[in-house]
């Protein structure tokens, strides 16, 4: 899948960014000191027990302490310590730093989408929810998966490539967890805090990620995608939507018509409702059925007042 992981991939994906690069020679440095000590320890381990088995007749020795053991057996252990907490330590530093970035993108979790909104650095003022948009029939089965099933989304995240991205993150009902392997980036959305982290994309291209944090039913259907544009593609790309979110911008005065009130309707559902309630409004399990349902045939108001407000843990509120 472009963006994301080879078919029978083993290693780490290839990263895009240095801390990325970091991780990936850490693991596999990680990987080379284990193999060294397995092998180590293992060798000694069964030459002591071919050379001094009992068929040859061996005497066993009794001697009870060796002091010379004793400190090996400290202060090697010690030393692959501090090895390997040098360049972790480092790298884990080095990671939380995220001073100095040239565009700060608010990341917020929802059941079950992610919120950016750009409030700092190019962009700034933008802003927009990021929700699953594989087609409903594939999901149901009637059609087959296409191969970007359940990892593609309406509006990605977009940002410019060489520059230091800086992500807040927070989350509106419960914890979800943001990563983009070829970033090297993970991190938690936590209701009530702010968390952040950075990176600093060195190649063009889409890179997907996903929520894995378990966040409720749809957990599943809230991917990430990132695209890395030059500086010239991003400075258009924000030139487009920004113009796009001023002709969006709704005239008060305007007399919407019953048939652009159902289109537009219909697009809306079908993005942020149709995953729980159905397409068709029957509802499935615990999600209710919305046809002639009090709540859809009631007042106005009363719709109003659950949608911006959102109804128990599963319905979020969209007064945000």
């Amino acid at each position: 899948m472009p963006g994301g992981p080879k078919v029978n991939q083993l290693d780490l994906p290839q990263g895009v960014t240095r801390i990325a690069a970091d991780q990936h020679w850490m693991n596999w440095f990680l990987m080379a000191v284990c193999l060294v000590i397995f092998v180590a320890v293992f060798a000694v381990m069964f030459y002591a027990i071919w050379a001094h088995r009992k068929s040859k007749g061996h005497k066993p020795a009794d001697f009870h302490e060796s002091t010379a053991v004793e400190i090996a057996w400290t202060v090697v252990p010690l030393l692959i310590v501090i090895g390997i907490g040098i360049p972790a330590t480092r790298m884990v530093v080095e990671q939380k730093d995220t001073t100095g970035a040239d565009l700060t993108v608010k990341v917020t979790g929802y059941q079950w989408k992610w919120g950016y909104d750009y409030v700092k650095g190019e962009g700034e003022g933008i802003g927009f929810l990021s929700t699953l948009s594989t087609p409903e029939s594939q999901i149901t089965g009637k059609d087959p998966k296409g191969l970007t099933y359940l990892m593609e989304v309406d509006n990605p995240l977009v940002v410019p490539v060489g520059k230091k991205v800086r992500i807040v993150l927070t989350a509106n009902d419960v914890i979800h967890s943001w990563m983009v392997p070829a970033f090297g980036v993970k991190q938690d959305a936590i209701p009530g805090f702010v968390r952040d982290t950075w990176f600093k994309a060195e190649k063009e291209g889409v890179y997907r990620g996903a929520c894995v944090e378990l966040c409720g039913k749809n957990h599943a259907f809230m991917p990430i995608v990132v695209e890395v544009k030059s500086a010239e593609e991003y400075s258009k790309w924000v030139d487009g939507r920004k113009k796009e979110m001023a002709a969006k911008a709704d005239d008060p005065n305007k007399e919407w018509q019953l048939a652009e009130l159902q289109t537009r309707g219909e697009k809306v559902y079908g993005a942020n409702c149709a995953a729980c309630h159905q397409a068709g409004g029957t509802g499935a399990g615990q999600f209710p059925a919305l046809i002639k349902a009090a709540s859809v045939v009631g007042p106005s108001a009363d719709q109003i007042k659950i949608l911006l407000n959102g109804k128990g843990a599963g319905m979020p509120a969209w007064k945000q």
